[in-house]
């Protein structure tokens, strides 16, 4: 095999079950949940050593486009492109994209091995073995998914029926792909040995793939050449054409093209694959002490089975309790029962309704400089921790409603207010006055630490009028 294989990491999604610790600005992709390394940096660096491999190309939502790069950057990962979907539209229109970026870089041969950021795969040499068999399969112009080797009746997934064994090429056609069964149907598909799990994998030339999207939804492939007709290019980030994307349906690549063309296979995956999509998969995939419990955190436990338990702040203690998940944020706790979990999305569904921002924030909140953490509130008053990352700056702003007050902690600041430059260290201060132009910046080799004291008749983050921005930020 000689083709190029190009990875395109699908880091869209929100993760609404695996809340409190995801969250729809800081969503499962992006956090460390079974290993040091979070899913999304784990996606890419089970790929190495794979044969003909090239840099990455991420699809990604704007809001999440500097955890991108940064993670990308802690690892020294090179890649080809980020590329910002403005609005989600599902896999088919984020697809396309790829597709279309790589066929205008004179790239139609190439194959692109599609694989969503938020998996986790145990068994790295089978899934480079399973890759190295759809390659053979795109090569030959096929449409190619892997399908895993189901382990239960599991309701929660899409099953795909194997048909025929192609000639030469270590795969199976594509007899039909089935929509999530009710138990009895999966206890029967699972024991007809027919059926795999959907595991939302694939890899296909990118030629190939345009031609289908093509034929069987044309509306995609304009609407996202349009989008790329004159990109932006942002620091590592390319930006679209926002109105041209928007008019892509939205829908699933399944949907678009593999249920209805007559050129998909199924590449079958025993890799103890997991999709992590509830806290009971987390446990499923962690290390288990001899009790079954999955700790993480400062926790203790007495008579206690069959835990997970995710402390972030604070001690968290369990006795006496079987089969529940515990996870202590900052802002919010979980308790749930491990055969409930799926249903956390019900709370998230409860906090949007409520407009309550734990639903999308953290109280610690990552920023492209750096972090900042509200750490007391009230009527007319808030305070923050900010820590700014060495030689990072904050944009030049002004607010109409609040002023606000620096006391250096640790490191350097200089800050510009007005039209005075001051550099502060530890234990001095200085006043942002209201309507006040002003901005922070790092100039040491060391974290900057201050506490913020914000007074005023309105506190929210949107009071923010940005002059300049190191990030291009506008709002």
């Amino acid at each position: 095999m000689t083709a190029t294989i190009i990875p395109i990491i699908l880091s869209g999604g929100s993760g609404t079950r695996l809340w409190p610790l995801s969250r729809q600005l800081r969503p499962k992709q992006f956090l460390p949940l079974v290993s040091e390394q979070t899913l999304f940096q784990s996606t890419l660096l089970r790929l190495q050593g794979i044969p003909q491999l090239d840099h990455a190309v991420i699809v990604c939502n704007e809001e999440h486009r500097f955890m991108v790069a940064e993670q990308l950057h802690s690892l020294n990962i090179p890649h080809q492109g980020i590329l910002l979907e403005p609005v989600g539209r599902n896999t088919a229109p984020a697809i396309a994209l790829a597709a279309l970026y790589l066929e205008a870089q004179g790239k139609t041969n190439a194959l692109m091995l599609l694989l969503p950021a938020d998996h986790v795969i145990q068994d790295i040499p089978v899934f480079h073995q399973a890759i190295q068999h759809a390659a053979q399969a795109a090569a030959a112009g096929y449409l190619a998914t892997f399908g895993i080797v189901p382990l239960r009746a599991e309701t929660g997934y899409g099953y795909i029926r194997q048909g025929a064994t192609l000639d030469d090429i270590t795969a199976k056609r594509v007899a039909a792909f089935v929509e999530k069964p009710d138990a009895a149907t999966a206890n029967r598909y699972v024991d007809s040995g027919e059926y795999l799990w959907n595991s939302g994998m694939f890899l296909f030339r990118v030629d190939r793939l345009l031609a289908e999207l093509t034929k069987y939804h044309p509306d995609i492939v304009s609407n996202c050449r349009a989008a790329l007709a004159h990109p932006s290019h942002d620091i590592d980030f390319i930006r679209l054409d926002q109105a041209a994307f928007t008019a892509c349906p939205s829908i699933s690549i399944d949907y678009a093209v593999m249920e209805k063309t007559a050129d998909a296979v199924v590449i079958p995956l025993d890799a103890h694959w997991n999709d992590v999509g509830a806290w009971s998969a987390v446990w499923e995939v962690s290390q288990q002490d001899d009790q079954g419990n999955v700790l993480h955190g400062d926790t203790l436990t007495h008579q206690a089975q069959n835990n997970l338990v995710y402390a972030e702040h604070r001690l968290v203690t369990l006795v006496g309790v079987d089969n529940l998940v515990v996870v202590e944020t900052k802002d919010a706790t979980l308790v749930a029962h491990r055969d409930q979990v799926q249903d956390v999305k019900h709370i998230v569904g409860q906090l949007n309704h409520l407009q309550r921002q734990e639903a999308n924030l953290h109280r610690e909140v990552n920023r492209p400089w750096g972090t900042y953490d509200c750490i007391d509130v009230g009527q007319r008053f808030q305070v923050k921790r900010i820590v700014v990352k060495p030689g990072a700056k904050l944009s030049l702003q002004k607010h109409y409603h609040r002023a606000e007050h620096w006391i250096v902690v640790s490191g350097t600041a200089e800050v510009r207010c007005g039209d005075k430059t001051l550099l502060l260290t530890e234990n001095q201060s200085t006043y942002i006055p209201l309507g006040e132009m002003h901005s922070l910046s790092n100039p040491g080799k060391v974290p900057l630490e201050i506490i913020e004291v914000q007074s005023g008749s309105y506190l929210g983050e949107d009071d923010i009028v940005r002059f300049e921005d190191a990030y291009g930020r506008t709002h």
